[in-house]
Protein backbone atom coordinates (compact mmCIF):
# COMPACT_ATOMS: atom_id res chain seq x y z
CA UNK A 1 0.00 0.00 0.00
CA UNK A 2 0.91 3.74 -0.71
CA UNK A 3 0.05 6.74 -0.54
CA UNK A 4 -0.58 9.18 -3.49
CA UNK A 5 -2.56 12.52 -4.73
CA UNK A 6 -5.82 12.28 -6.05
CA UNK A 7 -5.03 13.80 -9.03
CA UNK A 8 -2.39 11.45 -10.31
CA UNK A 9 -4.20 8.09 -9.28
CA UNK A 10 -5.84 7.19 -12.49
CA UNK A 11 -5.40 3.15 -13.19
CA UNK A 12 -4.47 2.30 -9.67
CA UNK A 13 -6.40 -0.04 -7.39
CA UNK A 14 -7.92 1.34 -4.10
CA UNK A 15 -7.10 -0.31 -1.04
CA UNK A 16 -9.92 1.10 0.92
CA UNK A 17 -13.55 1.97 0.79
CA UNK A 18 -14.11 5.94 -0.28
CA UNK A 19 -17.02 6.70 2.32
CA UNK A 20 -19.61 9.71 1.30
CA UNK A 21 -21.59 11.40 4.16
CA UNK A 22 -24.51 14.01 3.82
CA UNK A 23 -26.00 14.48 6.77
CA UNK A 24 -29.88 13.16 6.52
CA UNK A 25 -29.23 11.73 2.73
CA UNK A 26 -26.61 8.99 2.73
CA UNK A 27 -23.52 7.56 4.61
CA UNK A 28 -22.08 4.77 2.13
CA UNK A 29 -19.27 4.03 0.20
CA UNK A 30 -19.06 5.86 -3.54
CA UNK A 31 -15.78 3.71 -4.37
CA UNK A 32 -15.26 -0.16 -2.75
CA UNK A 33 -11.68 -1.47 -2.16
CA UNK A 34 -10.48 -2.84 -5.61
CA UNK A 35 -11.88 -0.14 -7.59
CA UNK A 36 -10.23 1.06 -10.57
CA UNK A 37 -9.87 4.80 -10.75
CA UNK A 38 -10.91 6.55 -13.81
CA UNK A 39 -10.59 10.10 -14.93
CA UNK A 40 -14.38 10.59 -14.66
CA UNK A 41 -13.54 9.57 -10.81
CA UNK A 42 -11.19 12.44 -9.68
CA UNK A 43 -14.10 15.27 -8.90
CA UNK A 44 -15.73 12.84 -7.04
CA UNK A 45 -12.94 11.78 -4.94
CA UNK A 46 -11.94 15.24 -4.22
CA UNK A 47 -15.48 16.40 -3.84
CA UNK A 48 -15.29 13.95 -0.72
CA UNK A 49 -12.24 15.29 0.75
CA UNK A 50 -9.81 12.87 -0.87
CA UNK A 51 -6.86 14.89 -1.88
CA UNK A 52 -4.43 11.34 -0.96
CA UNK A 53 -5.16 8.27 -1.66
CA UNK A 54 -3.91 4.40 -0.23
CA UNK A 55 -3.45 2.48 -3.42
CA UNK A 56 -2.33 -1.25 -3.19
CA UNK A 57 0.86 -2.36 -2.89
CA UNK A 58 0.85 -5.70 -1.69
CA UNK A 59 3.56 -5.55 1.45
CA UNK A 60 5.40 -9.07 2.76
CA UNK A 61 3.76 -9.50 6.08
CA UNK A 62 0.90 -6.75 6.25
CA UNK A 63 -2.74 -7.87 6.18
CA UNK A 64 -5.47 -5.55 4.59
CA UNK A 65 -7.98 -3.94 7.23
CA UNK A 66 -10.81 -6.78 5.76
CA UNK A 67 -8.42 -9.68 6.15
CA UNK A 68 -7.63 -8.64 9.62
CA UNK A 69 -11.29 -8.25 10.41
CA UNK A 70 -12.00 -11.66 9.13
CA UNK A 71 -9.27 -13.15 11.72
CA UNK A 72 -11.41 -10.92 14.56
CA UNK A 73 -15.05 -12.51 13.25
CA UNK A 74 -13.69 -15.94 13.61
CA UNK A 75 -12.32 -15.48 17.01
CA UNK A 76 -15.92 -14.25 18.16
CA UNK A 77 -18.27 -16.05 15.81
CA UNK A 78 -20.15 -19.37 17.49
CA UNK A 79 -22.98 -21.66 16.87
CA UNK A 80 -26.46 -19.69 16.20
CA UNK A 81 -24.26 -16.92 14.86
CA UNK A 82 -24.62 -15.13 11.35
CA UNK A 83 -22.37 -12.68 10.02
CA UNK A 84 -22.34 -10.34 7.57
CA UNK A 85 -19.34 -9.53 4.70
CA UNK A 86 -15.95 -6.90 5.45
CA UNK A 87 -17.56 -3.83 4.84
CA UNK A 88 -14.80 -1.00 5.36
CA UNK A 89 -12.93 -2.82 7.75
CA UNK A 90 -16.04 -3.71 9.94
CA UNK A 91 -17.67 -7.23 10.20
CA UNK A 92 -21.20 -7.59 12.03
CA UNK A 93 -22.63 -10.63 14.27
CA UNK A 94 -26.47 -11.32 14.63
CA UNK A 95 -27.81 -13.83 16.56
CA UNK A 96 -29.31 -16.77 14.03
CA UNK A 97 -31.90 -17.97 16.95
CA UNK A 98 -32.70 -16.20 20.50
CA UNK A 99 -30.72 -17.34 23.58
CA UNK A 100 -28.38 -16.53 26.24
CA UNK A 101 -25.34 -14.40 25.24
CA UNK A 102 -21.90 -15.46 27.18
CA UNK A 103 -18.84 -13.40 26.35
CA UNK A 104 -15.25 -14.61 27.34
CA UNK A 105 -14.45 -11.48 29.46
CA UNK A 106 -10.97 -12.04 29.87
CA UNK A 107 -10.15 -13.11 26.31
CA UNK A 108 -12.28 -9.94 25.16
CA UNK A 109 -10.27 -7.86 26.65
CA UNK A 110 -6.84 -9.30 26.20
CA UNK A 111 -7.73 -8.70 22.24
CA UNK A 112 -8.70 -5.42 23.05
CA UNK A 113 -5.78 -4.89 24.92
CA UNK A 114 -3.36 -5.27 21.74
CA UNK A 115 -3.84 -1.96 20.43
CA UNK A 116 -4.66 -1.53 16.90
CA UNK A 117 -7.51 -3.81 16.81
CA UNK A 118 -11.07 -3.87 18.31
CA UNK A 119 -14.04 -6.06 19.34
CA UNK A 120 -17.35 -4.65 20.61
CA UNK A 121 -20.21 -6.55 21.99
CA UNK A 122 -23.41 -5.86 23.98
CA UNK A 123 -23.35 -7.07 27.73
CA UNK A 124 -22.82 -11.00 28.33
CA UNK A 125 -25.38 -12.58 30.27
CA UNK A 126 -28.85 -11.57 29.09
CA UNK A 127 -30.77 -12.38 26.56
CA UNK A 128 -31.25 -11.83 23.14
CA UNK A 129 -33.42 -12.19 20.17
CA UNK A 130 -32.99 -13.98 16.73
CA UNK A 131 -31.83 -11.09 14.34
CA UNK A 132 -30.13 -9.05 17.76
CA UNK A 133 -26.43 -7.23 16.64
CA UNK A 134 -24.16 -9.09 19.34
CA UNK A 135 -20.70 -7.45 17.69
CA UNK A 136 -18.64 -5.48 15.48
CA UNK A 137 -15.02 -6.66 15.03
CA UNK A 138 -12.38 -4.23 12.67
CA UNK A 139 -8.80 -3.04 12.74
CA UNK A 140 -8.10 0.75 13.48
CA UNK A 141 -5.46 1.14 10.88
CA UNK A 142 -5.69 0.46 7.20
CA UNK A 143 -3.30 -2.56 7.41
CA UNK A 144 -1.69 -4.28 10.32
CA UNK A 145 1.00 -6.44 10.80
CA UNK A 146 -0.05 -10.20 10.53
CA UNK A 147 2.40 -11.26 12.97
CA UNK A 148 0.48 -9.08 15.48
CA UNK A 149 -3.13 -10.40 14.38
CA UNK A 150 -1.48 -13.88 14.98
CA UNK A 151 -0.11 -13.21 18.63
CA UNK A 152 -4.14 -11.96 19.23
CA UNK A 153 -5.49 -15.25 17.75
CA UNK A 154 -3.45 -17.25 19.98
CA UNK A 155 -3.86 -15.60 22.91
CA UNK A 156 -8.03 -15.85 22.78
CA UNK A 157 -7.66 -19.78 21.92
CA UNK A 158 -5.21 -19.90 25.14
CA UNK A 159 -7.79 -17.92 27.44
CA UNK A 160 -11.58 -19.73 25.80
CA UNK A 161 -9.75 -23.07 25.08
CA UNK A 162 -9.74 -22.79 21.95
CA UNK A 163 -13.52 -21.80 21.42
CA UNK A 164 -15.03 -18.59 20.19
CA UNK A 165 -15.20 -15.40 22.15
CA UNK A 166 -18.96 -15.52 21.88
CA UNK A 167 -21.55 -18.14 22.57
CA UNK A 168 -25.20 -18.09 22.23
CA UNK A 169 -27.03 -20.50 24.79
CA UNK A 170 -30.41 -21.51 23.29
CA UNK A 171 -33.25 -21.44 25.96
CA UNK A 172 -34.38 -25.06 26.56
CA UNK A 173 -38.06 -26.40 27.47
CA UNK A 174 -38.03 -26.66 31.29
CA UNK A 175 -40.45 -28.05 33.51
CA UNK A 176 -41.56 -26.03 36.22
CA UNK A 177 -43.00 -26.42 39.56
CA UNK A 178 -44.31 -22.99 41.61
CA UNK A 179 -44.89 -23.63 45.67
CA UNK A 180 -46.72 -20.42 46.95
CA UNK A 181 -46.48 -19.79 50.43
CA UNK A 182 -47.97 -17.39 52.87
CA UNK A 183 -50.79 -18.23 55.80
CA UNK A 184 -53.10 -15.01 53.96
CA UNK A 185 -52.99 -16.65 50.73
CA UNK A 186 -53.52 -20.33 51.89
CA UNK A 187 -56.42 -18.98 54.06
CA UNK A 188 -57.93 -17.28 51.03
CA UNK A 189 -57.63 -13.61 52.72
CA UNK A 190 -55.86 -12.47 49.80
CA UNK A 191 -56.23 -13.40 46.46
CA UNK A 192 -52.55 -14.98 44.88
CA UNK A 193 -51.37 -12.65 42.81
CA UNK A 194 -47.78 -13.44 42.71
CA UNK A 195 -48.13 -16.76 40.67
CA UNK A 196 -49.55 -15.22 37.72
CA UNK A 197 -46.30 -12.91 37.20
CA UNK A 198 -44.44 -16.23 37.80
CA UNK A 199 -45.86 -18.00 35.34
CA UNK A 200 -45.90 -15.12 32.42
CA UNK A 201 -41.79 -14.34 32.86
CA UNK A 202 -41.53 -18.53 32.71
CA UNK A 203 -43.43 -18.40 29.34
CA UNK A 204 -41.13 -15.98 27.77
CA UNK A 205 -38.17 -18.69 27.98
CA UNK A 206 -40.49 -21.48 27.07
CA UNK A 207 -41.10 -22.80 30.33
CA UNK A 208 -43.68 -25.20 30.99
CA UNK A 209 -45.25 -25.11 34.92
CA UNK A 210 -46.49 -28.80 35.52
CA UNK A 211 -46.94 -28.11 39.55
CA UNK A 212 -48.48 -26.03 41.93
CA UNK A 213 -49.49 -26.42 45.31
CA UNK A 214 -50.10 -23.30 47.96
CA UNK A 215 -49.14 -23.66 51.73
CA UNK A 216 -49.34 -21.92 54.90
CA UNK A 217 -45.83 -21.01 56.13
CA UNK A 218 -45.12 -24.13 57.43
CA UNK A 219 -41.40 -25.16 55.94
CA UNK A 220 -41.89 -29.11 56.51
CA UNK A 221 -45.05 -28.94 53.74
CA UNK A 222 -43.09 -26.43 51.60
CA UNK A 223 -39.70 -28.61 51.64
CA UNK A 224 -41.84 -31.83 51.00
CA UNK A 225 -43.78 -30.43 47.85
CA UNK A 226 -40.05 -29.03 46.72
CA UNK A 227 -38.82 -32.87 46.60
CA UNK A 228 -41.73 -34.38 44.74
CA UNK A 229 -42.09 -31.45 42.39
CA UNK A 230 -38.01 -32.93 41.30
CA UNK A 231 -39.07 -36.47 41.73
CA UNK A 232 -41.68 -35.90 39.22
CA UNK A 233 -39.87 -34.84 37.10
CA UNK A 234 -39.45 -30.83 37.46
CA UNK A 235 -36.32 -29.01 36.12
CA UNK A 236 -37.17 -25.89 37.77
CA UNK A 237 -38.57 -25.20 41.82
CA UNK A 238 -40.04 -21.42 42.04
CA UNK A 239 -40.99 -20.58 45.61
CA UNK A 240 -42.89 -17.25 46.15
CA UNK A 241 -43.47 -15.65 49.51
CA UNK A 242 -42.20 -15.99 52.70
CA UNK A 243 -38.29 -14.77 51.73
CA UNK A 244 -38.03 -12.11 54.50
CA UNK A 245 -36.58 -12.42 58.07
CA UNK A 246 -39.95 -11.89 59.92
CA UNK A 247 -40.71 -15.29 62.33
CA UNK A 248 -43.70 -16.28 59.92
CA UNK A 249 -41.27 -16.30 56.96
CA UNK A 250 -39.64 -20.27 56.86
CA UNK A 251 -39.13 -20.87 52.84
CA UNK A 252 -35.03 -20.32 52.82
CA UNK A 253 -35.57 -22.69 55.76
CA UNK A 254 -37.21 -24.98 53.65
CA UNK A 255 -35.31 -25.15 50.74
CA UNK A 256 -32.08 -25.46 52.55
CA UNK A 257 -33.95 -28.33 54.66
CA UNK A 258 -33.88 -29.77 50.84
CA UNK A 259 -30.42 -30.95 51.17
CA UNK A 260 -29.73 -28.51 48.13
CA UNK A 261 -26.49 -26.77 47.88
CA UNK A 262 -27.56 -22.61 48.60
CA UNK A 263 -25.55 -20.55 45.90
CA UNK A 264 -26.86 -17.50 48.14
CA UNK A 265 -29.48 -16.15 50.20
CA UNK A 266 -29.55 -12.57 49.24
CA UNK A 267 -28.42 -10.76 46.27
CA UNK A 268 -26.76 -7.23 46.03
CA UNK A 269 -30.01 -6.23 43.91
CA UNK A 270 -32.91 -3.81 44.17
CA UNK A 271 -35.66 -4.96 43.67
CA UNK A 272 -35.14 -8.40 45.04
CA UNK A 273 -32.31 -8.34 47.95
CA UNK A 274 -33.99 -11.25 49.40
CA UNK A 275 -33.21 -13.90 46.53
CA UNK A 276 -32.04 -17.19 47.15
CA UNK A 277 -30.43 -19.93 45.18
CA UNK A 278 -29.85 -23.27 45.26
CA UNK A 279 -28.82 -26.14 42.91
CA UNK A 280 -30.39 -29.43 44.26
CA UNK A 281 -28.60 -32.74 43.01
CA UNK A 282 -29.09 -36.10 44.61
CA UNK A 283 -29.75 -39.99 43.36
CA UNK A 284 -29.79 -38.80 39.59
CA UNK A 285 -31.90 -35.86 40.25
CA UNK A 286 -31.23 -32.43 39.52
CA UNK A 287 -33.27 -29.55 39.85
CA UNK A 288 -32.62 -25.34 40.11
CA UNK A 289 -34.71 -24.15 43.12
CA UNK A 290 -35.22 -20.23 43.63
CA UNK A 291 -36.82 -18.55 46.54
CA UNK A 292 -38.42 -15.25 45.15
CA UNK A 293 -39.12 -12.30 47.51
CA UNK A 294 -42.37 -10.07 46.92
CA UNK A 295 -41.00 -7.05 45.06
CA UNK A 296 -41.04 -9.82 41.79
CA UNK A 297 -44.72 -9.57 42.57
CA UNK A 298 -45.10 -5.80 41.72
CA UNK A 299 -41.57 -4.39 40.22
CA UNK A 300 -41.28 -4.43 36.67
CA UNK A 301 -38.07 -5.40 36.82
CA UNK A 302 -36.04 -7.11 39.56
CA UNK A 303 -33.16 -10.10 40.42
CA UNK A 304 -35.62 -12.57 38.72
CA UNK A 305 -35.09 -10.89 35.40
CA UNK A 306 -31.57 -11.40 35.73
CA UNK A 307 -31.33 -15.19 36.68
CA UNK A 308 -34.46 -16.91 35.23
CA UNK A 309 -32.94 -16.25 31.49
CA UNK A 310 -29.45 -18.20 32.67
CA UNK A 311 -31.67 -20.87 34.62
CA UNK A 312 -33.24 -21.24 31.75
CA UNK A 313 -30.54 -21.86 29.16
CA UNK A 314 -28.49 -23.98 31.66
CA UNK A 315 -25.74 -21.94 32.84
CA UNK A 316 -24.92 -21.94 36.10
CA UNK A 317 -24.85 -18.89 38.44
CA UNK A 318 -22.23 -18.71 41.25
CA UNK A 319 -21.86 -16.88 44.16
CA UNK A 320 -19.29 -14.52 43.04
CA UNK A 321 -21.52 -13.43 39.61
CA UNK A 322 -24.42 -13.12 42.29
CA UNK A 323 -21.91 -10.93 44.14
CA UNK A 324 -20.95 -8.73 41.15
CA UNK A 325 -24.11 -7.68 40.04
CA UNK A 326 -23.89 -4.56 42.66
CA UNK A 327 -22.16 -2.56 40.24
CA UNK A 328 -25.68 -1.87 37.73
CA UNK A 329 -28.01 -3.90 40.49
CA UNK A 330 -29.67 -0.78 41.54
CA UNK A 331 -32.76 -0.44 38.99
CA UNK A 332 -34.01 3.22 38.51
CA UNK A 333 -37.88 2.37 38.54
CA UNK A 334 -37.64 4.63 34.67
CA UNK A 335 -41.55 5.77 34.27
CA UNK A 336 -40.60 4.39 30.47
CA UNK A 337 -38.94 0.75 31.10
CA UNK A 338 -36.68 0.10 28.53
CA UNK A 339 -35.11 -3.06 29.76
CA UNK A 340 -33.03 -4.66 28.41
CA UNK A 341 -31.33 -1.48 26.96
CA UNK A 342 -30.17 0.40 30.06
CA UNK A 343 -27.63 -0.18 33.05
CA UNK A 344 -29.60 -2.48 35.37
CA UNK A 345 -28.04 -5.70 36.13
CA UNK A 346 -24.53 -4.75 33.80
CA UNK A 347 -21.92 -4.23 36.68
CA UNK A 348 -19.00 -6.83 35.01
Amino acid sequence: MKQIKTEEAVGMVLCHDITQIIKGVTKDAVFRKGHVVTPEDIPVLLSVGKEWLYVWEKEEGMLHENDAAEILCAMCLGEHMERSQAKEGKIEITAARDGLLKVKREALKAVNGFGQMMIATRHGDFPVHKGDKLAGTRIIPLVIEEDKMERARNMAKELTGGRPLLELKPFLPKKVGIVTTGNEVYSGRIKDTFTPVVVEKLKEYGGEVVSHVTWNDDDRKVTASILEMIEQGADVVVCTGGMSVDPDDKTPLAIRNTGAKIVSYGAPVLPGAMFLLAYYEKEGRKAVIMGLPGCVMYAKRTIFDLILPRVMADDQVTGEELAALGEGGLCLNCPDCTFPNCGFGKGH
